[in-house]
């Protein structure tokens, strides 16, 4: 069985599913962002079992999930629990292959998301991530450059994009293409935010990243 463990005490309520596969330092780089949500007024939790989706009363408790699980397996229960919280309130929100690489075979929770990662080009490469004005997610932002994977992900129509990345013309794609890097979306009462930077701690030294995500989580949340 897996623990959970309170980190602070005040107002709102914030829990952090973390784990999946390693590659993506689901703890590392969740421990990164928790002092920011503490000094945000959050009461966090974290947790390293699934099994709390299917906990109703505490779910609806919590005004943001942040999930940091690369693949693994959800049970239908899980997913439905999780589902379900979001479209009564409850905030979602997380980064790269822990939000969107999750559960592959739920096409309920790819739905809930609003993408799914399809295959990113081999190793990290400097790339520019251009911001998409006129959301309060992005004020103040401009453009930024970063070195790191670059996901190629399938998206819901129905997501508000925030942010995107260029994939130059190659043999499988005649031209370039216009990727998504950064969306939000409304699931019911809930919201949700997808940060796909975000494979190496890193990653959030690039002030942009880290100010965009810790954003995205404040804006998810209840």
């Amino acid at each position: 069985m897996g623990a959970c463990k309170t980190m602070t005490n005040p107002s709102r309520r914030a829990l952090v599913v973390r784990g999946g596969w390693e590659g993506h330092s689901p703890v590392e780089i969740t421990d990164l962002f928790l002092p920011f949500l503490k000094d945000a007024g959050f009461t966090v939790d974290t947790s390293d079992t699934l099994d709390v989706y299917t906990d109703a009363e505490r779910l609806a408790a919590t005004d943001l999930v942040v999930q940091c699980w690369t693949m693994g397996e959800v049970t239908p229960g899980q997913s439905a629990g999780l589902i379900a919280a979001v479209r009564a309130g409850t905030g979602f929100a997380g980064w790269h292959g822990g939000v969107v690489d999750s559960f592959r075979g739920d096409l309920d929770y790819q739905r809930l998301t609003g993408g799914q990662f399809l295959m990113h080009p081999e190793g990290y490469h400097d790339h520019r991530v251009h911001i998409v004005p006129g959301h309060e997610l992005v004020a103040g932002i401009e453009d930024f450059d970063v070195h790191t994977e670059q996901y190629w992900v399938a998206t819901d129509p129905a997501i508000e994009v925030h942010a995107t990345t260029v994939f130059p013309a190659g043999e499988e794609h005649g031209r370039e293409v216009v990727m998504p890097a950064v969306w939000s979306r409304h699931h019911g009462a809930g919201r949700v935010f997808v940060n796909t930077i975000g494979h190496k701690p890193d990653d959030f030294d690039v002030p942009e990243a880290r100010v965009l995500t810790e954003r995205g989580l404040l804006w998810a949340s209840r």
